[in-house]
């Protein structure tokens, strides 16, 4: 049966209605996904890095340069030699090999320090372990007399005998405010942006990390699976304590990302993995010269 004509215009304003329901859907839905797309152009990406802030002025390295800054501020601390020895070690290994332990170089040059099997630094093997090559720089560093009061890229040199004696200067603020932090001079001026953990962290290797590099310090894993770090036994007088506790604590966010450390506590400071930066405890202040590290659960 034809339809009358009031019919028609109904069916015409239902298909109308209809049209423009679908349209408004159509139009929010884009409206939301462009939304969505802005906030992602918006959002700020991270910037994987660490930094020692100093005067006012950050100095970044990437988190496995600062794994290595780590070893070498820890060597240098377990072995009683002051900053300045710290400072000349990393301006030496950030010219040597951006503080990576490569396994190539110039002629024979490998690790660390690009030190030379043919120049008695000892064997391959021996040089791509970087303990033994952090502590064979530092043993010819210290023979090198009056090497604390030569400027860096002298002292540098005199242990390097490189054919580029002036370069290890370009380095020397950097690594002079990556000492000072790592000794604990300055509180809370290590920091790191890292990205969530790949996985569970394990407390014990943080223990045999701590053992590796600083020697005997007094470590305890709790019944919650924290490292509880007694940095005191470094210090020589009772001053010393929280500021080697700092340094403790600046070691355990440089390492964060090899061992998926999430938080470190000093003193009434919080390191959140989450956060990137300092903040204050909530709860009791950790004592002086105690650090408490969490790892990825």
């Amino acid at each position: 049966m034809p339809l009358t004509p009031a019919a028609r215009r109904r069916r015409a304003v239902v298909r109308a209605v209809a049209g423009t329901a679908v349209f408004a859907t159509a139009v929010t839905g884009a409206a939301v996904g462009v939304a969505a797309y802005l906030r992602h152009l918006d959002a700020v990406p991270l910037v994987v890095r660490c930094a020692a802030l100093s005067d006012g002025t950050s100095w970044y390295l990437d988190p496995d340069q600062a794994d290595t800054a780590a070893l070498l501020s820890a060597t240098s601390l377990q072995r009683g030699l002051p900053a300045r020895a710290t400072t000349i070690a990393l301006a030496t290994g950030l010219q040597e090999s951006k503080l990576r332990n490569v396994d190539h170089g110039d002629r024979d040059s490998i690790g660390i320090f690009q030190q030379r099997p043919s120049q008695g630094w000892g064997s391959v093997e021996q040089i791509m372990d970087p303990v033994y090559s952090t502590n064979a720089f530092y043993d010819a560093l210290v023979r090198v007399d009056g090497y604390q009061e030569l400027p860096v890229t002298e002292a540098a040199q005199a242990v390097q005998h490189s054919g580029y004696p002036d370069a290890y200067a370009q380095h020397e603020a950097s690594s002079r405010a990556w000492a000072s932090a790592m000794y604990g001079y300055t509180a809370g001026s290590i920091t790191c942006t890292l990205d969530e953990p790949d996985a569970a962290g394990d407390p014990q290797s943080v223990v045999a990390r701590v053992a590796r590099d600083f020697g005997g310090l007094t470590t305890v894993v709790d019944a919650d699976g924290v490292v509880e770090v007694d940095a005191t036994s470094m210090a020589g007088s009772p001053e010393d304590g929280e500021r080697l506790g700092w340094a403790v604590a600046h070691w355990a966010v440089s390492v964060a990302s090899p061992l998926e450390i999430t938080r470190v506590q000093h003193t009434d400071r919080t390191w959140d993995r989450s956060e990137g930066a300092w903040v204050r405890n909530e709860g009791e202040p950790v004592p002086a010269g105690q650090v408490r590290i969490t790892v990825a659960g």
